[in-house]
């Protein structure tokens, strides 16, 4: 028997054109007519002006959230429910959206404040290494204070999040096979963003959270859960907490998944799971035609 799992990309897997195709579609529509209305700007005017504009988090993110939104819907619909769902930073109120945790007007809202907050955040740095020495890098971390584990995305891949000196200070004593300075304003899933986080809660507080009917891994806690007070505590800590993506997908064999859908643009996601669990079957859906040949 196959067991599914979705998973939901966050920033960073936004494509210049991403959502053209939803536009003629009846139900879609009204999901990016209801975002424009809560949102003040169009989804799909903004995904068309360049990756300049559609890169900045202010835009990313309600672009990101609408899109997967509606492809999950769209594959609701025709396949029906998975039997788990997880999301990478900003994927993760994807798949409590379509785990029915809260409906989709409240998701965009939250995730509007939440890249309005990001997006004036300054003063950070966000640099990812590949192929690094994992036991190097814990003990840089443990030692150089303002600099944490941000993303830790799988065996051969992490970001790390803190000060630009602090950041600086572990790239010059950590050996990898590329490092990369990540284009971001802030130091996102750090406890530099703490201001942000406590502005964001009270607004996450208003939110009512009801209990799953899928099972949800999160991005601080990967085991299975659908309470929705555990969720939503779960999402408190989620903008200073780090993303622990590789557990997330150790975690899916224990599930007993075999076979994963990455939802939205891009294929970061299953590129990682290819390499972590390559017993799982893996399936991207970023466009409506890709749910129509499935």
């Amino acid at each position: 028997m196959t067991k599914t799992a979705w998973v939901f990309p966050g920033q960073g897997s936004q494509a210049v054109g991403m959502g053209m195709d939803l536009k003629d579609i009846p139900t879609a529509r009204t999901k990016l007519e209801t975002a424009s209305e809560i949102l003040g700007w169009s989804i799909l005017d903004i995904c068309q002006r360049g990756e300049e504009t559609l890169s900045r988090t202010l835009y990313t993110q309600p672009c990101l959230y609408t899109i997967e939104s509606i492809l999950a819907d769209l594959l609701l619909a025709r396949v029906g429910p998975p039997n788990l769902v997880a999301g990478h930073s900003l994927g993760e109120y994807v798949a409590l959206y379509t785990a029915g945790v809260f409906d989709f007007e409240s998701g965009l809202r939250l995730v509007k404040r939440r890249a309005e907050l990001m997006d004036t955040a300054a003063g950070g740095k966000m640099a990812a290494l590949i192929k690094f020495d994992r036991q190097q890098l814990e003990k840089s971390l443990d030692k150089t204070p303002d600099v944490v584990l941000a993303n830790d995305n799988s065996a051969t891949q992490v970001v790390i999040s803190g000060t630009p000196e602090a950041v600086d200070t572990v790239l010059s004593q950590v050996k990898a096979r590329k490092q990369v300075t990540l284009k971001v304003g802030g130091a996102f899933h750090s406890p530099l963003m703490e201001k942000a986080a406590a502005e964001f809660e009270a607004v996450l507080k208003l939110v009512n959270f009801v209990d799953g009917k899928i099972p949800v891994l999160s991005n601080v806690d990967p085991s299975a859960q659908i309470n929705g007070a555990k969720l939503k505590q779960r999402l408190i800590q989620q903008m200073t907490g780090t993303v622990r993506w590789r557990e997330i997908m150790l975690e899916l064999p224990k599930e007993e998944i075999t076979a994963v859908v990455e939802v939205g643009p891009g294929k970061v996601l299953t590129g990682l799971l290819k390499k972590t669990c390559p017993s799982i079957q893996l399936n991207n859906i970023s466009t409506s035609e890709n749910i129509n040949n499935n």
